[in-house]
């Protein structure tokens, strides 16, 4: 497990968390398809906290897009890097994300997070942000619609509807299974809403949630046990020391 430390210069206010994803934002890019549903990797990510003791894992899961079976894992272990606050929970979780995805073997792919892309307050949700800071394809597959609206889609799978701030679509809400609450699916990097709702159903053969996000929860949670109960036993290694700031550090600051 890669240990991580919170990068010198990393936001530590509501304004300067905001002021990145201002700047950050004009880099988000819209008009490509993204990788065709079940080719090439697919890969999930997603975090597991414990707030009493400070701690964050991520884990990055890579799946065979076409048999959905994994091909390799990664997991990161860091400090919390920012309060929590609706609408900038990105910056909770970017360091030990982007450690989890540089510790693969190979190739991530696609980027499926477990969380919003567009469809965020400021069009800057976590698929988004990791997308920009990466350079590869990501998008948003949340569990509720966060503060937007939508209609009810048909009850049979792959139905759809508009997620709507305003008269504007920033995403949609899609049946993975016949009359079960949908998912809501938002773009957030280097693919069109078209493409990130067919690889979410490409994804999610069998459960409501695509499989990268059932993988990666279920290994950042074992991943988290792990690093507590290690951190329990006085085990060095396995808790971030002393902030500083490496190359690949330096590189996720704006």
């Amino acid at each position: 497990m890669t240990t991580v430390s919170i990068p010198a210069g990393w936001p530590a206010t509501e304004d300067e968390a905001r002021a990145v994803q201002d700047e950050l934002r004009a880099s988000v890019v819209l008009d490509e398809p993204g990788p065709p549903p079940g080719t090439g990797h697919v890969t999930g990510v997603d975090v597991a906290y414990d707030d009493e003791r400070d701690v964050v894992v991520a884990a990055a899961v890579v799946l065979d897009a076409a048999s959905l079976d994994v091909l390799a894992e990664a997991t990161a272990v860091g400090r919390i890097s920012f309060p929590y606050v609706p609408g900038l929970l990105a910056f909770r979780e970017i360091p030990t994300v982007l450690a989890a995805l540089d510790a693969l073997p190979c190739a991530p792919g696609l980027v499926v997070c477990d969380g919003y892309g567009l469809a965020h307050p400021r069009r800057f949700g976590l698929a988004s942000h990791l997308g920009v800071l990466t350079g590869l394809p990501t998008i948003g597959v949340a569990k509720n619609p966060f503060t937007f609206t939508y209609a009810e889609p048909a009850a049979a799978r792959g139905s759809a509807a508009p997620l709507l701030a305003g008269d504007d679509e920033v995403g949609r809400a899609l049946r993975t299974r016949a009359g079960v609450k949908p998912v809501f699916v938002s773009v957030g990097h280097r693919v069109s809403l078209d493409n990130a709702c067919a690889h979410t159903l490409a994804l999610a053969p069998e459960f409501r949630l695509p499989e990268t996000t059932r993988r990666a929860d279920a290994l950042c949670r074992r991943a988290l046990e792990e690093a507590l109960r290690e951190a329990s036993q006085g085990i060095s290694g396995t808790m971030p020391g002393t902030p500083q700031e490496t190359p690949q550090e330096s590189a996720t600051r704006h």
